[in-house]
């Protein structure tokens, strides 16, 4: 895929679909609003730029040659969203706790174990997995201001569903439901093959 508006248009509907990493931009412009999580959008550009070079440059090959890898990797990632779900459905169980921004680490960790980023690696970044680093800079550059782009739209809405009436311990809890089924498709895909 090396038309630029093609690549633009891929981009943007991985991007724009729901997942993992878009629960938690959403999940925390619903506890701290836009401002206040607007620090998160570096820490999904990190997560997808290394997992994308990670996974085109050295997994993809070792998957290829050891088929378990790739189902060992989809269960730690399972495990992950399971416990990112644990985290949310408790932390909007507390009454007490104040409302706050989700961590960095948390949106880096699940950005880079999130599935999209095979997506992007192997199907929609051109000449990645030929070993071709030079030639998909500009496309990683693009996919960058992209990212941002969209993660600050997800922030957004959460931010307006708080606005819109919406509670935060609600949204906490729709966004850990959503975690969990994650959880449980990618631990699904892991034994399927």
């Amino acid at each position: 895929m090396t038309e630029p508006l093609a690549f633009i248009l891929a981009v943007l509907g991985l991007l724009a679909t729901p997942g993992p990493t878009n629960t938690l931009l959403a999940a925390s412009g619903a506890a701290v609003g836009l401002r206040g999580s607007l620090h998160l959008l570096p820490a999904e550009v990190l997560g997808y730029l290394c997992s994308i070079l990670v996974l085109a440059l050295v997994l993809g090959p070792v998957a290829q040659t050891w088929p378990l890898f790739g189902s060992a990797l989809r269960v730690c990632c399972a495990l992950w969203l399971a416990y990112l779900a644990w985290r949310h459905w408790t932390a909007a169980a507390d009454h007490g706790v104040e409302a706050r921004a989700v961590p960095f680490s948390r949106v880096f960790v699940t950005t880079l174990l999130n599935p999209k980023a095979l997506i992007f690696a192997f199907a929609i970044i051109p000449h990645l997995a030929e070993g071709k680093g030079a030639a998909a800079l500009p496309y990683l550059a693009g996919l960058s201001a992209l990212i941002v782009a969209v993660g600050t739209t997800w922030i957004g809405i959460g931010t307006a569903l708080t606005v819109a009436g919406a509670r935060h311990r609600w949204v906490q809890r729709v966004s850990a439901a959503v975690l969990g089924v994650f959880a449980l498709v990618l631990s699904g895909s892991a034994f399927s093959r």
